[in-house]
């Protein structure tokens, strides 16, 4: 099964505590079914200093479960389902079922 998302891929969240949010994907987890998005789901970590760095409260990004992102739809910018197409040339696309436009190609 191909991805539906992808990293870098510019998503809005659906569902939580930060819904309606905007951001890129940062790392996805297809295993996990997770994916990490810039800005969203931020959470306080509490560090050791060590010889790494100095300790102290981090926030970072936790991850977040596919089913409560979409995808932006590259001409309106609205969340979009995903659907796939294969070209005259035979290459398999992603598509914004939105538009109907091509999101990599």
């Amino acid at each position: 099964m191909a991805a539906k998302l992808k990293k870098g891929d510019k998503v809005v969240v659906l569902a939580g505590r930060d819904k309606g949010k905007r951001g890129e994907i940062l790392e996805v987890f297809p295993k996990r079914g997770r994916a990490r998005v810039a800005g969203v789901n931020l959470v306080k970590r509490h560090r050791r200093p060590g010889p790494t760095g100095p300790g102290g409260i981090e926030s970072m990004e936790a991850p977040i479960h596919l089913s409560n992102l979409a995808l932006e739809d590259p001409k309106d910018g609205r969340p979009t389902r995903v659907g796939f197409r294969i070209l005259d040339d035979g290459r398999k696309v992603r598509v914004a079922k939105r538009s109907g436009e091509v999101i990599d190609g």
